[in-house]
């Protein structure tokens, strides 16, 4: 399984060696310097979407210009793919990125399978100093830092303000003035008010925090995901759809609800700042004031939404290692934070970016920042991506009604535990 790393690392070790003999100047994955000067080819895969990817290759093609003999090779990735298809990369060592832009779910996963560099000491304490600790702690695996974070990400209520001051409605902060919001829009245009999202898990989150509930607790080892709250979160996502207040879809979630929304079809979805350029591209929004962005709407028991983002790591058989780790922090600093942000509404994981003009003047910054703050931060365990299919599964055919709350919510359970070898 990881025969490419293992032995990838025995000629970095090789190299090293020769080195310290006098051999010829090596970077410490073996490539070559000259004059010390990095120089090589850095292959970065990119899982952002249409919408950023342009402004991301921009900027990763922009390090030749303070490592002129560095060639960075932008490859994007569609995000649904990447998690599995960089993990088979990296156990053959055939084609694999020198960098990987990886979910802070996947970084466990990929640290724990020997995948992933160690982020160098320096750079590693700089992150813990400068960096947001939620965000940092997502590149942890066992007390050892192996990313550092891009973006930090959360969700939110993203509404049409003129379609919700048409129905004469404020923006809903629970599910039950959602339901009514709801209501109203339907009355007034004929048209569902939200749209929920039946074809990804991750969607699944706000309900389930919203309810008080979580998927598991690491502590002691449990799954949760199919106890009360997470039977009750699924019953409530369901009542939203049954009750005519959301409609939904088994497929194709991301552009039904993209294109639903930006058209003017719903007036209400969840998603994230990673979406706020794609909206912006709507009809509907033309006139960028026209968005809202609001708190996810409250379950029974509180508002809870989900800490996510992205993280930058180099893979442990990469042979251009020292030109990777600087590509990673030319990726991540600040200069390069606040232009994400200025161009694609992104939140930064620098706490200094913050401070920045184009940061604080940012609308979408000044609404997201507060929420990721108060984000649920999710157990950065190796099986963290491994749960989310399963749960895709029964979360789909509960919102559907293809499967009860009950029987959904046990059956996600089931599998947890089939994943989670020896938990409760």
């Amino acid at each position: 399984m990881r025969r490419g790393i293992a032995a990838t690392a025995l000629v970095a070790t090789l190299a090293l060696a020769a080195t310290a003999c006098g051999g010829d100047t090596k970077g410490d994955g073996g490539e070559t310097k000259a004059g010390g000067e990095l120089s090589g080819t850095v292959t970065w895969w990119d899982t952002s979407g249409d919408a950023e990817k342009a402004t991301f290759q921009k900027i990763a093609e922009a390090f030749t210009a303070k490592h002129p003999k560095v060639t960075v090779k932008y490859v994007n990735i569609p995000y649904g793919d990447a998690q599995n298809k960089a993990k088979n990369a990296f156990s053959s060592g055939s084609d694999a990125p020198d960098v990987i832009r990886a979910d802070v779910g996947w970084v466990a996963d990929f640290a724990s399978l020997g995948y992933l560099d160690e982020v160098p000491a320096d750079a590693a304490k700089k992150v813990d100093a400068e960096f947001l600790p939620q965000a940092a702690a997502s590149g942890k695996f066992e007390g050892k830092t192996y990313a550092v974070p891009q973006v930090i990400d959360t969700l939110g209520l993203f509404y049409n303000k003129k379609m919700l001051a048409d129905a004469g409605v404020q923006p809903p902060t629970t599910l039950e003035e959602l339901k009514t919001a709801s209501a109203a829009v339907k009355a007034k245009t004929g048209k569902p008010g939200y749209y929920l999202r039946g074809d990804d898990s991750y969607w699944s989150l706000p309900f389930i925090y919203g309810e008080g509930g979580d998927l598991v607790d690491a502590k002691t080892k449990t799954v949760t995901v199919d106890n009360a709250a997470g039977v009750k979160a699924f019953k409530a996502a369901r009542e939203l759809v049954s009750s005519g207040a959301a409609i939904t879809n088994a497929t194709d979630g991301w552009n039904n609800m993209q294109t639903a929304f930006k058209s003017g079809e719903v007036a209400m979805m969840i998603n994230g700042p990673w979406a706020v350029a794609d909206t912006y591209a709507g009809d509907q929004f033309k006139d960028k004031a026209n968005l809202g962005v609001a708190a996810v709407p409250a379950g029974s028991a509180k508002a809870g939404s989900p800490q996510g983002g992205h993280d930058l790591a180099v893979y442990a058989g990469s042979k251009n290692r020292s030109a990777a780790h600087a590509f990673v922090e030319y990726m991540t600093s600040q200069d390069v934070q606040v232009q994400s942000t200025k161009e694609l509404s992104l939140l930064p994981t620098r706490t200094a970016a913050y401070e920045q003009p184009d940061v604080k003047s940012s609308e979408m910054v000044q609404f997201f920042k507060p929420a990721v703050d108060k984000a649920v931060e999710r157990a950065w365990i190796p099986e963290n991506g491994a749960l989310f299919e399963p749960l895709k599964v029964e979360w789909t055919k509960a919102v559907t009604g293809a499967s009860t709350p009950e029987d959904a919510a046990k059956a996600a359970g089931t599998e947890f535990r089939k994943i989670l070898k020896g938990w409760k």
